[in-house]
């Protein structure tokens, strides 16, 4: 008979279709890779450029260091190279690679040398492989080169081996994204040749790095690094192409080893086998479990199964629990799709007579293994010697369901005796077999043997011939007793694996919306104090535990940042274990093979960057934690610890921020502040070195140079205020001290001060009469005046008008300084009160802070100020006060 055509999935293959068409449009980044610097990247990178151009694709090399060598200058002739950017830094000028430049031109190809390289300062990315992120968006492949050195996960096994800290680091995710990784290789002793030879770095730079870096051990441990990172990125590959193509058959291009683990203690030899040979091979393992039976384990045999994984996990290898039917099946699947190439079972330590009535497993997994390997793994006598099992559940019994059973056939036997009265039905069997049916499904696997056993005895006692004896004159009711009772064992094993099933599927979905509910409400989270609640309060619902978030104080202390419920207590012997756990990033206390006395059972929070503090659970009652429930406790402990990471992230965030813009701030006051301190500083040395140097000059020329030397220094000190000023501001040092003060004396007082710059304007005060007196600081509120007359002077022709006016509006007063000039900016009415921002004429003398200071003084007043354009031309500037509590009753002065 021939074997069923099995048709493909078309929704699968229309998915296929589309990722690979997806896949072939997709920008493509190729790498390529070297374990040190020398060995011909840049030289290959080229000539695969070279090589396209010759086929006719569009390549531009957007940067190569060439280094000084001869051989990679020789091969960037003929290739089209994109200009440079310059940028200035610290006096010096740099050269750097133009982003801007390569997504105009937008090749077809881009080549990038140096994928780990720190840009200058300037540019918009600080590292080079943001470059290449951002060429990669725009549609643009990218040739580009790096060293297994720069690669982060390996930075700190290459600082070990080599003693050389490398600063510049190339994410992994990057690797990751690459479509092609190739492999530069020469041998150590070819590229020590290559330095000794001065073809990689200058005599002198060769020779210290020689002495250091290029040593041949280093170089053989860093070759054997580049090439197992690009075997395990081919590797991901295959299995992706396995994954991707439907692949069942294994494929031995790399040893997988699978180790067959149970309850029994000869699975410790299993294990330690495994885990010699995956060593020896250089292959990743694991131990799988499966579950097929419905049957609870013993606590014995539960206990010493939880004992082999964690045996598992101390070696090295992981584990897999698995649930089916059929051992073999689940062994079998379960190793194609994880391309496992060996496995290893246990001896078997059982009866020969247990094999033939039951089958056994090694035989089925050998005969069916086909191109697998299978290892036999035999143990010492003691380790595997059989020992008497536990009870299913040792003191458990509950008699409920057996009770239930009893009365079902009891009350079956009484409707069957009630219908054979009634009816003349012969098969009274089929109700007895449906209630061992219904007893299997609501009652499980015992009682419903149990029910069958009873049934069968009712009904031979009660129905059969010679009625109530248990003598069965015809042999034909035997088969219908055996099928009775085999029918209720049957469904009743099948009702139990579904039971165990909806129990496993419940218990699955209760960790997986446990885990959404604590992500959801550690996204809400503003701060670590509020990750540290919502995790307390989530894990004491979930264990049934007193929990303590710790974390490290700026002290070094370690402090309960979060506790559920309020009122927990942790002794000074806990805090102690959850210092270990700290220090150590392992788990300890309960539970644990480390200091496993302790109350408490510690959890690390490891993020990234390291361990953001730790999970202590004190249990209310003893309980011993399973595999799976320790599992599941890392998945929570990884949630909170990604959520304090999130929060370091955004406040190192925030603080670079900070940092950036208080550097822009600092640039472009160094910058203004350089030129407007160096203007007046320049006419007052001028003028003072004339009046010291020159004897017979005339009295007007002294005077005008006395008067200019005033000036200046005049202004000097206007400049200086001015910073002094923005700087009590921005620290919140400033001090108002009110005092009532008519409007007419504040705008008095600027207009004398500046009595001088105003003689060829006309200006025009019109203060209203019901205008109050105000309650402001005269001192800050005149500095307000003064900056916005002598903002409007400076910004408006010489000759122009200049108009103040003050009126009363319901609590406020509203002061207005409009001018004729060229107004503000279009959308500049906001942007003129920001820090070293000046109008629309930037060759305008000043810092750009005059306005600044007027509106952080105004607000200090608890008013407001804004700019705006005037009616017919020109800018206005609006104070608002508010008039806070009663002026003083005195006679109102008019002005002369």
């Amino acid at each position: 008979m021939s074997e069923p055509v099995v048709r493909p999935d078309p929704d699968a293959l229309l998915r296929r279709v589309q990722e690979e068409e997806a896949r072939a449009q997709a920008p493509k980044l190729k790498i390529f890779f070297g374990f040190a610097p020398g060995v011909g990247k840049t030289f290959r990178m080229l000539e695969v450029a070279r090589a396209l151009v010759e086929q006719g694709v569009d390549v531009v090399v957007g940067l190569v260091e060439t280094h000084g060598r001869q051989e990679t200058t020789e091969r960037l002739e003929g290739l089209p190279l994109l200009p440079r950017r310059t940028l200035e830094y610290r006096g010096r000028t740099i050269e750097e690679f133009d982003l801007d430049a390569a997504l105009a031109r937008k090749p077809a190809v881009l080549v990038l040398d140096e994928l780990a390289h720190t840009n200058a300062p300037g540019s918009r990315h600080p590292k080079r492989w943001q470059d290449v992120v951002e060429l990669l968006d725009a549609g643009i492949d990218v040739f580009t080169t790096v060293n297994v050195q720069h690669v982060d996960s390996l930075n700190d096994v290459v600082a070990q081996i080599t003693g050389v800290a490398v600063r510049e680091t190339v994410p992994d995710s990057i690797l990751d994204r690459a479509d092609d990784i190739e492999v530069v290789d020469i041998t150590p002793e070819a590229l020590l040749q290559r330095l000794r030879e001065g073809k990689v770095y200058l005599p002198e730079q060769a020779g210290r790095a020689t002495e250091h870096f290029f040593q041949r051990g280093n170089l053989l441990a860093l070759r054997e690094l580049a090439l197992r990172r690009t075997a395990q990125h081919v590797d991901e590959e295959v299995q992706e192409y396995r994954e991707r193509h439907g692949v069942e058959v294994p494929w031995p291009a790399g040893e997988r080893l699978m180790a067959c683990v149970g309850p029994g203690p000869g699975s410790r030899r299993v294990i330690r086998a495994a885990a010699r040979m995956a060593a020896a091979l250089h292959a990743p393992w694991e131990a799988v479990y499966v579950e097929a039976s419905a049957l609870p384990m013993s606590d014995g045999d539960r206990d010493r199964l939880e004992a082999h994984l964690e045996l598992v996990e101390s070696l090295g290898g992981t584990h897999a629990r698995l649930v089916g039917p059929s051992v073999v099946d689940a062994l079998l699947t379960h190793a194609r799709r994880a391309n496992v190439t060996r496995i290893l079972i246990g001896r078997p330590v059982h009866q020969r007579l247990r094999d033939r009535l039951r089958g056994s497993l090694v035989d089925a997994v050998v005969r069916r293994s086909e191109d697998l390997d299978v290892h036999v793994v035999s143990g010492d006598d003691d380790a595997v010697a059989p020992t008497p099992s536990a009870p299913i559940v040792a003191g458990t019994f509950d008699p409920a369901p057996y009770a239930w059973a009893t009365a079902g056939v009891v009350a079956t036997t009484v409707l069957s005796a009630g219908v054979r009265e009634l009816f003349p039905v012969p098969d009274l069997e089929m109700l007895y077999l449906l209630t061992v049916m219904a007893t299997a499904v609501r009652l499980g696997r015992g009682p419903s043997l149990w029910s069958a056993a009873l049934g069968v005895a009712a009904y031979d006692f009660f129905f059969v011939p010679p009625v109530m004896t248990f003598v069965v004159a015809d042999v034909r009711y035997v088969l219908t007793f055996g099928m009775m009772f085999g029918v209720g064992a049957v469904v009743g094993e099948l009702a139990a694996r579904i039971r165990r099933q909806e129990q496993d599927a419940v218990a699955r979905e209760q960790r997986t919306a446990t885990l959404y509910a604590l992500s959801s409400d550690l996204a809400k989270a503003d701060d670590a104090s509020a990750v540290a609640r919502v995790v307390a309060d989530h894990a004491a619902v979930v264990f049934g535990c007193d929990v303590f978030v710790l974390r490290l104080d700026p002290s070094g202390a370690l402090v309960p940042a979060a506790v559920a419920p309020a009122g927990a207590v942790l002794d000074a012997k806990e805090l102690s274990v959850a210092r270990w756990c700290l220090e150590n990033e392992r788990p300890a206390g309960a539970g644990t093979d480390t200091l496993p006395g302790a109350a408490t059972s510690c959890v690390p929070l490891i993020a990234a960057t390291g361990v953001a503090g730790v999970m202590a659970l004190a249990p209310r009652v003893p309980t011993h934690r399973r595999t799976e429930q320790r599992a599941f406790l890392e998945a929570f402990a990884r949630q909170a610890a990604f959520a304090f990471e999130r929060m370091r992230l955004g406040d190192e965030a925030r603080t670079h921020a900070l940092r950036a813009k208080t550097e822009e701030m600092r640039s472009a006051l160094l910058s203004a502040v350089s030129h407007d301190l160096r203007t007046p500083l320049g006419s007052i040395t001028g003028a003072a070195t004339s009046l010291r140097d020159t004897t017979n000059l005339p009295p007007e020329t002294r005077v005008e140079l006395v008067e200019s030397i005033c000036d200046e220094a005049e202004r000097l000190e206007r400049l200086v205020s001015n910073l002094l000023d923005m700087t009590r501001l921005e620290s919140g040092a400033l001090a108002v001290h009110r005092e009532w003060v008519p409007v007419e004396e504040l705008v008095g007082s600027a207009l004398t001060r500046l009595e001088a710059r105003l003689a060829d304007r006309v200006v025009t005060v019109d203060v209203a009469p019901d205008v109050p007196l105000v309650p402001v600081d005269p001192v800050l509120f005149g500095q307000v005046f003064l900056n916005l007359v002598e903002n409007a002077t400076k910004y408006t022709p010489a000759g122009s008008p200049l108009d103040l006016t003050a009126r009363r509006v319901g609590r406020t007063v509203v002061v207005e300084v409009a001018d004729r000039g060229p107004g503000l900016p279009e959308g500049g009415e906001e942007q003129v009160f920001e820090k070293f921002v000046r109008g629309v004429h930037t060759g305008v003398a000043g810092v750009g802070l005059g306005l600044p200071i007027c509106r952080g003084i105004v607000e200090a007043h608890g008013g407001g100020m804004t700019a705006g354009p005037r009616p017919g031309g020109g800018a206005v500037f609006r104070v608002t006060l508010p008039l806070v509590g009663e002026p003083p009753s005195v006679p109102r002065e008019e002005p002369p």
